[in-house]
């Protein structure tokens, strides 16, 4: 009885938005609906395009979207070819309840967040394998993928220790690249401010069970910026190879993919106000094999990866003589195992993974029994960090025709510290309240290791802590999606997070300046509330008569942090976080198969920063707004976008200034 009174008031709420709007238009039937047509939601959230064709891995086994028991983001190929982004750093800027906080445009280095946590809090995943640096968060989105590579993304809000390992203390970003469907080729160009140019080429070939698939992108710029001695010092330069194969039977399923990532940025005063000629090298690969089978009551997954990362950092461009650069290579590999089966209670699975971190530093880690040479320079690596993480997974999933579950418990130890096995509880239900209306609940648990750079950077003004402790995170949602056929879609939720022993950079400003540094501390406890809101109305579906409008929509998230105020301490990580966001979108058809997008940011930060005179401000909101126009004929696109276009001069990060109004145009073709 409670659950039809609720059902029917919350049915009631969205019948009169609905008849309201529609009242302005005339009235649309319901058959008009194309089911699984996909609609462009900018948010957190995806409730328009719920399809048994995208799995999604909210938890351990692969759900497909309807069935999931946690709200969960996917923006698809389609989605994303038409927002004015170059790469999956820009496109999560319309993520809602993400944090994106550039030092560069164009991907040059981005740090992302989830729910007011920091970048080294979300778990980064390509095709499902984590690819995480150990030494740290900052140059996780280095993919070896172009955007016209990939099939969708799916963004997981919370901990998602069950799914994807330690790392996912806040939440979790996987990016899911396309498997060809036929022998196929695409190529691109673009080329617009400050010198920018890429361009890319891949194929595909398929047959009898096979699927190869490989792309090769460059792409370089000037940069927006130069150094007070009139040096460039934003520019960016970008080479990627990717290589996806598999095969599959009635069987068996097999997949594989190889990649490599080379990036050289200037660096600008990125990691510190004094300098402004920084300058960083990255070189990555990736590898990875997974397998599964098709017949038999077990399903069985078993996995393999390699990731190798290699960085340069430094602090005055070219000049080692004055300033030694900063040499770091680290190697992950493991081995996962998952199998699951069917029973009358439901779907229970088991899981194990075995990762092994290898660290080789100038500077992070301790003292190495034997050095080892660095290529191609006069330096050795005399420091470094191994450590093994050990986790085991139990879980099960529960699916009735109004109600489904999944809870589970993983438990994990490491090698570092001697850490003990620990254990950490999760478990996600929904509930069905009508056909259009679904109640979700979740209560998760998870930790994360610190990087290497929080446990031994004591370089430059920063003073690490080689004794911190692991995070750990207390997480409660409650939230409502809403999917009506007519074209109109809505999402709300409600989150609260208990984290300890949060780990932050922090400065005691009170100090004379000589005497400041960075230090990496352990926080006793900090809880945060937020609030998030999206709405969608597909205004094609909805007034079909029109060809003008396609699409409307809004999204809107709060966070607030409750924590010891303690005065004269300035924070880079912790106490910086949005406290309101909002996005919102319109998109409209064109004639002449032309096609028109208007999107607008509005950023609230908390927090302040030093800038380079050494004052302390405080982070001020900005609104930014962003256009692409698209034609598309058959295999053909051409597109132009501009992004700021009112020019507006803002901060994402410390003392680092934001570009103005900048433009790109393209082409592609498909053959």
């Amino acid at each position: 009885m409670l659950r039809r009174s609720f059902n029917a008031v919350l049915t009631a709420f969205f019948t009169i938005v609905f008849s309201i709007t529609n009242g302005l238009y005339g009235h649309v039937s319901a058959n008009q609906y194309v089911e699984g047509k996909d609609i462009i939601i900018p948010t957190s959230d995806s409730v328009g395009f719920e399809t048994e064709e995208i799995e999604v891995t909210a938890s351990m086994i692969r759900t497909p979207l309807p069935k999931a028991s946690r709200i969960i983001g996917i923006m698809t190929q389609e989605q994303i070819s038409e927002y004015p982004v170059q790469s999956v750093n820009d496109i999560l800027k319309y993520a809602v309840g993400v944090d994106v906080r550039q030092r560069g445009p164009m991907g040059a280095q981005t740090d992302i967040g989830i729910r007011g946590g920091n970048f080294e809090q979300v778990a980064i995943l390509l095709d499902g394998i984590n690819i995480c640096d150990p030494q740290t968060g900052h140059n996780s989105f280095d993919f070896p993928v172009d955007m016209s590579d990939i099939d969708h993304i799916e963004l997981l809000e919370g901990p998602a220790g069950r799914a994807y390992g330690s790392s996912s203390l806040m939440g979790a970003i996987n990016i899911v690249t396309k498997t060809a469907t036929v022998t196929s080729g695409h190529a691109h160009a673009e080329a617009g401010s400050w010198g920018y140019a890429a361009s890319g080429a891949s194929a595909a070939a398929v047959g009898d069970g096979w699927n190869n698939m490989l792309s090769v992108n460059y792409g370089c710029s000037d940069g927006y910026s130069r150094s007070k001695a009139g040096h460039l010092n934003a520019d960016m330069e970008y080479k990627k190879a990717f290589y996806k194969g598999s095969y599959s039977d009635d069987d068996i399923k097999v997949n594989w993919h190889a990649g490599a990532s080379v990036k050289d940025w200037g660096s600008n005063t990125f990691y510190s106000a004094k300098f402004d000629e920084q300058f960083e090298h990255t070189f990555k690969t990736y590898t990875a094999i997974q397998a599964e089978n098709r017949i038999g009551r077990v399903h069985i997954h078993p996995s393999a990866w390699w990731n190798h990362n290699e960085d340069r950092f430094e602090l005055i461009r070219g000049n080692e003589a004055t300033v030694p650069f900063n040499y770091h290579r680290s190697d992950v590999a493991g081995v996962g195992f998952n199998s699951w089966f069917d029973w009358k209670l439901g779907r229970t699975a088991v899981g194990a993974e075995l990762k092994n971190e290898n660290l080789v530093s100038g500077n992070l880690g301790e003292p190495l029994t034997e050095s080892k040479h660095i290529k191609g320079t006069e330096c050795d690596y005399t420091k470094g960090l191994n450590r093994t993480n050990l986790s085991f997974i139990l879980e099960h999933n529960l699916n009735l025709k109004w109600f489904s579950m999944s809870a589970g418990v993983v438990g994990v130890r490491n090698s570092w510290n001697g850490m003990d096995l620990r254990f950490y509880p999760g478990v996600d239900m929904s509930a069905r309240l009508g056909d259009n209306l679904k109640l979700f609940a979740t209560y998760n648990t998870s930790l994360r290791l610190p990087s290497v750079t929080e446990l031994y950077y004591s370089v430059g003004g920063y003073k690490a802590d080689s004794h911190l402790k692991p995070e750990e995170l207390k997480a409660f949602d409650l939230g409502l999606k809403y999917a009506d056929p007519r074209g109109i879609q809505a999402s709300a939720s409600v989150y609260y997070n208990r984290c300890s022993n949060m780990i932050d950079w922090i400065m005691d400003i009170s100090q004379p300046e000589e005497d400041r540094h960075w230090e990496s501390v352990n926080f006793t406890e900090i809880n945060s509330f937020g609030a998030e809101f999206t709405a969608n109305i597909s205004l094609e579906t909805l007034f079909p008569g029109q060809r003008l409008f396609k699409s409307i929509d809004v999204a809107y998230n709060y966070i607030d942090q409750e924590k010891v105020d303690v005065p004269n301490i300035q924070s880079r990580t912790t106490l910086e976080y949005l406290k309101h966001k909002a996005v919102a979108g319109i998109h409209f058809n064109l004639p002449l198969n032309m096609e028109l997008g208007v999107n607008f940011r509005y950023q609230d930060r908390t927090g302040s920063f030093t800038d380079t005179d050494s004052q302390v401000r405080d982070y001020e909101p900005y609104s930014v707004a962003d256009a692409r126009l698209q034609w598309r004929n058959g295999r053909y696109e051409l597109f132009l976008e501009g992004n700021n276009l009112t020019g507006k001069q803002y901060f994402d990060y410390g003392c680092v200034p934001q570009p103005g109004f900048w433009t790109i145009a393209g082409i592609s073709v498909d053959f």
